[in-house]
């Protein structure tokens, strides 16, 4: 493999890349918009054709005070949405007077073997311009050979105001494809944009 250098060290001096760097590309698969709805589910495009697929989440307002919005997979046909996960979750929270800053892991945010939805965010607050916003991405859905990883990052507004960011990880502990997601509220409906996409 050859290796490229900007022997100037100038990244502005860069007209061109190498033909043999690709990859990293984001294809827009589809777009659900909840409008109080009680869940949103992708149940196609996850298949082979990209090795990671990426949701992002715009603008999520909460209907229910504290609710978290939360995910769940299944396989093939299925709609139990109730595939086993373990996973680990920590925060940082900030508020608005500067009165508490803190981070910490979330012992009520993972899963240990089990078949719950997962959270992705913490608490919501529901005034009218509180809302939340980020990405879950997931690995290699369609193996037939190894579990499934997730990686997800999301901010939201939490109540008496301020910024409370989660980080999300884990596995589904199956060798079966996975091949259609859901998302919800812990509580009640919700409202926002959720986009899906293939990495290539």
């Amino acid at each position: 493999m050859a290796l490229n250098f900007a022997n100037n060290n100038s990244l502005s001096a860069i007209t061109s890349l190498p033909a043999s760097i690709s990859g990293g590309a984001f294809t827009l698969l589809q777009t659900q918009t909840a409008s109080s709805s009680s869940s949103i589910s992708f149940t196609s495009n996850i298949d082979s054709t990209y090795d990671a697929y990426m949701f992002k989440f715009i603008n999520i307002h909460a209907g229910t005070l504290d609710a978290r919005l939360t995910f769940q997979a299944d396989t093939g046909t299925n709609t139990n949405y109730n595939q086993t996960i373990t996973s680990t979750s920590f925060r940082t929270f900030h508020d608005e007077s500067d009165s508490t800053a803190l981070m910490g892991y979330q012992t009520g945010s993972d899963q240990a073997q089990g078949t719950s939805f997962e959270r992705l965010t913490e608490s919501f607050a529901i005034n009218n311009d509180d809302n939340g916003g980020g990405y879950l991405q997931i690995f290699n859905p369609s193996s037939s050979t190894f579990v499934k990883h997730f990686i997800a990052n999301t901010n939201v507004n939490r109540n008496g105001g301020g910024i409370s960011q989660n980080f999300q990880a884990g596995y589904f502990n199956t060798t079966t494809a996975l091949t259609r997601f859901q998302f919800k509220m812990s509580s009640g409906t919700f409202d926002g944009v959720i986009k899906l996409y293939g990495i290539s």
